[in-house]
């Protein structure tokens, strides 16, 4: 049977490796995000990350980590960018443009004032 140290350290052990991985796969869209890094840099980088694994995270994480952490806030603020735009262009129109159709409707005589009432309150609420 396994004690309780046993199944402690096999705890830590599990903890210490996820954490790992979690570094490993930064560093790897890193090296990916950056630009200004060439393709040779980054097979170099990728084939330390292979052969010397956890010395080569450590010497990355020190040398490269100041622009590490700027190339991931930029990579946030683009997608917090994008999904505003999409959010804007998939809500619709503005209340405004909503009253203007109603009221071309209305004009057309498709709708009467009770359901174009009913529609300019929709789109002011």
């Amino acid at each position: 049977m396994n004690s309780f140290a046993q199944w402690f350290w096999l705890l830590i052990w599990w903890f210490l490796f996820f954490a790992y991985l979690v570094i490993l796969f930064q560093i790897i869209g890193d090296l990916f995000r950056d630009h200004a890094l060439s393709g040779w840099w980054k097979a170099v980088w990728i084939i330390f990350l292979i052969i010397f694994p956890f010395l080569t995270a450590l010497i990355y994480v020190i040398a490269r980590g100041r622009g590490m952490a700027e190339r991931q806030v930029q990579a946030v603020q683009q997608a917090k960018s994008d999904t505003d735009t999409y959010i804007r262009e998939v809500a619709g129109k503005s209340p405004a443009e909503h009253i203007a159709d109603a009221k071309a409707l209305l004009d057309a005589g498709t709708i009467d004032e009770a359901e174009y009432a009913q529609l300019k309150a929709k789109a002011l609420a």
